[in-house]
């Protein structure tokens, strides 16, 4: 078997056992994200919301996210019809070709072995297990980043514009899909092509500024589609006190979530901010692998320090390590809403630098190099150790193991040193075997329980199971009669969402997710009454503003129905009829 054969069916064996651990029981999550599988629903009935991202078919408000996402999983749903499957195994297939992108970028620079290996450290990452089971934006966010890597990585090897441009398109999706999000890898990608790429400084920078470019256009068509469409021809946008897309991405997805000031949903929060919190609470999500990725970062740099200024492995480790940083510190300092599977991002670094900083230890073969991958593996243990210890779950004879294949692993490493190398690589395997242990056991963990809502999280004890499951009795009188009515429902906050993959009919979402969107307005919702567009009104989040004046209106104009111990309101009685105007 030759060596190109070999590294296509070893690539080939990993992407299987990712796609296997991405979908097998991935039905068991229902709707994962109810809010975000209702707008890929509402995109499924409506070109118009599919474009705008709306979270209802007749277009009242979007979701407080761009929509690049919600396209993929509504074309899925307009094909197959709605169901898990439908919605979730885009996501799964998104993970499978991050892994595989991430193959090839470390393979470019570094070999077969070390890009299998990130792969592998990536593939067995829990928070990424997790992101492809469930229907949120990270796991396209991530293959796009990783995607950008690539075609830089493509640039600072033959430096044509092209690839340029490319990484420039790919950034600019990132920006529909997750907003200022996919902005934090900028540092990594542009410090790495302008050290790096083959031609003169100008040259470079001219290449990087038509880059930026494409950048814009990528990213701001879009936008500024949304901005040129008069606000009554279109969705509300949800998160934006202005109804502006600008606002949402700048705001409430941009300098908010450093703040604090999340003034697009009506929120303000105050910390908790912590230097410490990628190595606290969302440690075990992402960072299994961290004490390597940061020796190898650090070891990569002083090994390759003297090489020429396209060396393309420096360059790599200036890449990776130029994502990880600048990321993990936004991550470290933001003040606003903080969820540990944004981490995420940060995963295919720590995977990369892991894998090139073990690869480049181990072929100096030199003293000094096996004692600095024997540290860090001893450290990376040690930290595993930590992580297991800190889990409430029962997690078996897991850091057990990972202590005898690391210590076990360090001496062989030792006793092999440069002399026997076969003695060595017993111990390198022993040492990836604990290594993987950790991040094994929770990732499998992860997919063994169902994930829902929008608070979810990797590792043993992490399921959700749904808690918004929708009384029958109130499914059947929401689903008569459906077609007579634009919405079958309207209902304050992200409860619309369960309302209406429930009944299979649009339901109106007044406020947005929170409740606290200034949409549809009381004369608004009045009028949408009076044209028989409304049938019921549930109660939902209490919300603020319009949603609470619209639950006042309705309390006091319409009649109550009790279904299944729940209280709804009758609107249609209201259509076309006089009433006092509570305006």
């Amino acid at each position: 078997m030759t060596a190109a054969v070999r590294d296509r069916l070893l690539t080939a064996a990993l992407l299987a056992g990712a796609a296997v651990l991405y979908v097998v029981g991935l039905a068991r999550s229902g709707w994962g994200n109810a809010f975000y599988a209702a707008a890929a629903q509402a995109g499924a009935q409506s070109w118009k919301a599919f474009f705008f991202g709306a979270s209802d078919a007749p277009g009242t408000i979007t979701v407080d996210k761009p929509p690049a996402s919600i396209w993929l999983m509504s074309l899925s749903v307009r094909v197959f019809g709605l169901s898990s499957w439908s919605l979730l195994l885009p996501e799964a297939l998104l993970g499978v070709a991050a892994v595989a992108l991430l193959v090839a970028t470390v393979r470019r620079v570094a070999g077969p072995w070390a890009g299998l290996l990130a792969g592998l450290l990536l593939a067995l990452t829990p928070v990424l297990t997790l992101m492809a089971r469930v229907d949120d934006p990270d796991a396209l966010l991530t293959l796009l980043l990783v995607a950008a890597a690539w075609a830089t990585t493509r640039a600072l090897e033959d430096g044509r514009l092209r690839w340029a441009l490319l990484t420039g398109a790919l950034l600019g999706f990132a920006f529909l899909t997750k907003s200022l999000a996919a902005f934090l890898v900028l540092p990594g990608l542009a410090g790495a092509f302008l050290l790096a790429a083959p031609g003169l400084l100008r040259r470079r920078v001219a290449h990087l500024l038509a880059a930026g470019g494409v950048l814009v256009v990528t990213a701001g068509w879009w936008l500024l589609a949304v901005e040129l469409t008069p606000a009554s021809a279109r969705p509300w946008v949800g998160g934006s006190p202005l109804n502006s897309p600008l606002d949402l991405a700048f705001g409430y997805n941009g300098l908010g979530r450093i703040t604090g000031n999340e003034s697009g949903a009506g929120v303000h929060v105050n910390g908790p901010r912590s230097a410490w919190r990628l190595l606290g609470s969302a440690a075990d999500q992402f960072g299994w692998l961290l004490p390597a990725a940061v020796v190898g970062l650090a070891a990569g740099l002083v090994l390759r320090h003297r090489r020429p200024r396209t060396d393309p492995l420096r360059a790599a480790f200036v890449l990776w390590g130029g994502w990880a940083l600048p990321t993990a510190l936004v991550f470290s300092v933001m003040q606003g809403v903080w969820h540990p599977y944004y981490t995420v991002e940060l995963a295919p670094a720590v995977a990369a630098l892991a894998a090139l900083g073990a690869t480049v230890l181990w072929r100096r073969r030199t003293t000094g190099a096996v004692a600095v991958l024997a540290a860090g593996s001893l450290l990376t243990t040690a930290w595993a150790v930590s992580l297991v210890d800190r889990s409430r779950e029962a997690t078996g004879p897991v850091a057990a193991l990972v202590v005898f294949c690391g210590l076990v692993g360090v001496l062989l490493l030792g006793a092999g040193g440069t002399m026997d190398r076969s003695v060595a690589r017993m111990g390198a395997t022993l040492l990836l075997v604990g290594a993987l242990l950790g991040p094994a056991a929770w990732s499998v963990a992860t997919a063994e329980v169902p994930h829902t809502g929008s608070d979810v999280r990797a590792g043993p004890g992490s399921g959700t199971p749904s808690l918004a499951d929708t009384p029958p009795a109130l499914v059947r009188v929401l689903g008569q009669d459906t077609d007579d009515w634009t919405w079958t429902a309207a209902t304050v906050g992200r409860r619309a969402a369960d309302l209406q993959l429930a009944v299979g009919a649009p339901v109106m979402p007044i406020g947005g997710f929170f409740g606290r969107d200034p949409a549809p307005s009381l004369p608004q919702f009045e009028a949408q009454v009076r044209r028989h567009h409304v049938h019921w009104y549930v109660p939902g989040l209490h919300g603020t503003g319009s949603a609470v004046r619209i639950d006042r209106w309705v309390r006091r104009h319409a009649p109550p129905v009790h279904v299944g111990g729940l209280t709804i309101y009758d609107l249609a009685g209201l259509a076309s009829g006089r009433f006092e105007d509570t305006t």
